[in-house]
């Protein structure tokens, strides 16, 4: 498979008669996306604003953030299973906004939905403050239950990034880049005396809010499987997940992976990326072995001799990651970890809820119950007040002159296990 990336460089984001990209500013109507969301019943209003980085702006609760994009050739569409048919994508060319998202906010669905500072100590922690967003507050109809409130707005996020994708579709693209992947014995014998990798890539999938969707399936129902890493590129996975903000793989993060456009830029010079393994995170402990037994088959199966490994969330996935750890290092293949910590707010608790001797490569991103104080903004887009209740939030936490104290936990993508790869790389 062979897919081409256009990217359209986004500089600016501004309101307008229609929604189009010119000079390198997204242009948005906001009526006609507005109408397009609340196509959903489920919706009672929708408010669309705009933060740019460096702005004086906070966001809460966030829910989602995803990148807009549109597929102008070959097969599938964006979003598959979601918004697009169930159609396999990962090859022909796909325009992006590079610079621009949609971030989804609202009343509060779970608890653990996140902030994001455009400026201040906060915009350090979160990449979200370097992209010029449209920002869509979500109110939904009284009544409406947690799960299809999810639902909603993760819907919403997903018809807003494909609406906003189509204004590229004409666009030149600034930058163009190709990835390939080949079936397994072309991709082995095109470069033979590098080492084989492979990524396993853990989907947080524990229910109750904590989902993630592959080609439109909850990835609870799925066994471990292969899937190119075009795939996950075009659009493939998307979030459906309130987990902890911190280390929540928002749709952005799926949709630009840093470990898979790593192991790319590595590959071919001092390894041969040979695939990708997906799986899930399960609660019941049968689950957990019927999984890690069958992800450490599939990586074995692929001849991997080095295993990345990538969690979502925290406490119970900790068992997954270190089943995976023990069982794939077992068979002899080289094994990494990617995971952050939360190791209290002195960093004297056990960070991890399970360990194991075969775990003696562990990428660290972070402890996310280091507390950190946010000043005031001067503009609050969504429910300040959520800061109280939202995980890594506590009562007291927003104080009367606006400033939040946190753990990092709270800010959207801040030890998220998805951007220290290239550390993990380094290893082999």
């Amino acid at each position: 498979m062979k897919l081409t990336l256009g990217y359209i460089h986004i500089r600016d984001v501004q309101f307008g008669p229609a929604t189009k990209v010119k000079g390198g500013v997204l242009y948005v109507n906001a009526e006609e996306l507005i109408a397009k969301i609340k196509e959903d019943e489920r919706i009672a209003g929708v408010k669309v604003e705009l933060a740019r980085p460096g702005e004086k702006v906070r966001i809460l609760p966030v829910k989602d953030v995803i990148e807009p994009r549109v597929k102008v050739e070959g097969p599938g569409g964006v979003f598959p299973g979601m918004v697009s048919k169930v159609e396999t994508v990962g090859s022909g060319r796909t325009h992006v906004l590079k610079g621009a998202a949609v971030v989804t906010c609202g009343k509060i669905v779970g608890f653990q939905e996140g902030i994001i500072d455009m400026s201040g100590p906060g915009a350090e922690y979160t990449p979200f403050s370097q992209t010029y967003n449209v920002v869509l507050v979500i109110d939904p109809v009284k009544g409406l239950p947690q799960h299809e409130h999810e639902a909603a707005v993760r819907m919403a996020g997903l018809k807003a990034a494909a609406f906003l994708g189509e204004a590229g579709r004409e666009v030149e693209p600034d930058e163009v880049k190709e990835y390939e992947c080949l079936p397994l014995p072309q991709a082995v014998a095109r470069y033979p005396d590098l080492p084989k990798v492979v990524y396993v890539y853990m989907l947080q999938s524990q229910g109750l809010l904590h989902d993630t969707w592959v080609y439109g399936v909850d990835a609870k129902r799925i066994l471990p499987t292969l899937i190119s890493p075009t795939e996950v590129m075009d659009g493939a996975i998307v979030s459906g997940n309130c987990v902890s903000a911190c280390d929540k793989n928002t749709t952005y993060h799926h949709q630009n992976n840093p470990v898979i456009e790593d192991l790319y830029e590595r590959h071919g010079k001092d390894l041969n990326f040979i695939g990708v393994v997906i799986t899930n995170e399960n609660v019941t402990l049968a689950d957990k072995e019927r999984s890690s037994n069958y992800t450490a088959k599939l990586v074995e199966f692929l001849g991997a001799e080095g295993a990345i490994i990538t969690e979502e969330g925290f406490g119970n996935p900790d068992t997954d990651l270190i089943m995976n750890c023990v069982k794939i290092s077992r068979k002899g293949i080289k094994t990494v970890l990617i995971t952050d910590e939360y190791a209290g707010r002195d960093g004297a608790s056990q960070s991890l809820a399970d360990a194991a001797p075969e775990a003696d490569a562990v990428v660290t991103a972070g402890n996310a119950n280091e507390t950190i104080t946010l000043p005031p903004m001067e503009k609050v887009i969504g429910y300040p007040e959520t800061a109280d209740v939202m995980a890594g939030g506590f009562a007291g936490s927003l104080q009367a002159d606006g400033s939040i104290k946190v753990e990092i936990q709270a800010i959207t993508g801040s030890t998220n296990e998805l951007g220290f790869s290239r550390l993990s790389a380094r290893q082999y």
